[in-house]
């Protein structure tokens, strides 16, 4: 024992663990040498893209393209696909050809939708066939002559075909982001002026539509980060009774809304995002937001 009031001058040494756990600092030299003698990085291919998806792989995602679900062969003769498309630009055709698909059987010119009058659903009925889209099976009754799961993959394509057609956008349709927590394709994103437009198409009316199906869209809009980015419901119906208070609170709004109406029901929901619906003309609506976004990106006139 030490004598009192002297120092204790016990050194401690390290436990053997802490010992083998400190790291052996390496001269610059052996740094180097330990880096100069790694393998070589693997070739990367050089990138071979539309320009949608090259923009996507500039962002840090990983896109790729789903299978499309048409109710058509995707290699429709041009001719086809035109008269395809301008049917497509009526609401009442879209209506019953989205009932169509949901019936996924054969039916009664009728049966499709209750939003149509008989002339009006004869009608539509008439262009399926006549598009070699549908054929019949006798008794008056219809079938689709391809399956698909929903309208859904319908209403992109003719939204991304209308999108370079009218616009000039390059375009993307049903496009996995391959981001890592990221649910759901991206519907279209186009490109124009070096901008990136992103729009989320839905096809059934808003009662359907859920709290969780808006905060996976505001997830796909952080993590893609576009300069514009479009909800767009293919519905006559309102957006500001029910769509618009869900977007306020996922915004962190509360209860009341602060979208700014554009016309009718289309609105910008924030800076460089926008909620639009089809009522008069779908693809007009959808044109009168992506101008209003670009004209606010552009620099303030003189």
């Amino acid at each position: 024992m030490a004598p009192a009031g002297a120092l204790n001058t016990t050194v401690r040494l390290p436990h053997s663990d802490m010992l083998s756990s400190m790291a052996v600092r390496h001269t610059a030299k052996e740094l180097e040498r330990e880096a100069a003698a790694s393998p070589a990085a693997r070739a990367v291919p050089a990138l071979s893209l539309p320009e949608p998806l090259a923009m996507l792989v500039r962002r840090g995602l990983s896109p790729s393209l789903s299978r499309p679900d048409l109710p058509f062969p995707l290699n429709l003769p041009a001719d086809t696909a035109d008269r395809l498309a301008a049917r497509l630009d009526h609401y009442a055709f879209r209506l019953f050809l989205r009932g169509a698909i949901l019936l996924g059987g054969s039916f009664h010119p009728e049966e499709p939708t209750d939003y149509l009058t008989p002339a009006q659903a004869r009608e539509a009925c008439r262009d399926l066939v006549e598009l070699g889209l549908a054929r019949s099976v006798g008794g008056g009754h219809f079938r689709l002559r391809f399956r698909a799961r929903n309208f859904g993959g319908t209403l992109e394509w003719w939204v991304a075909r209308e999108l370079r057609r009218r616009l000039g956008f390059a375009v993307a349709s049903g496009v996995r982001s391959g981001e890592p927590g990221v649910g759901g394709d991206l519907d279209v994103v186009a490109t124009a002026e070096g901008k990136l437009v992103y729009v989320e198409l839905k096809s059934s009316p808003p009662k359907h539509l859920m709290p969780a199906e808006v905060g996976a869209f505001l997830r796909r809009v952080r993590a893609l980060r576009p300069d514009l980015s479009i909800f767009a419901m293919d519905t006559a119906l309102r957006l500001s009774d029910k769509v618009l208070p869900m977007f306020a609170e996922a915004l962190g709004e509360g209860p009341r809304p602060g979208a700014e109406r554009l016309s009718r029901e289309n609105f910008r929901l924030a800076p460089s995002l926008y909620a639009v619906n089809a009522k008069q003309d779908f693809l007009e609506n959808l044109r009168l937001a992506i101008a209003d976004g670009l004209r606010r990106l552009a620099p303030p006139p003189p």
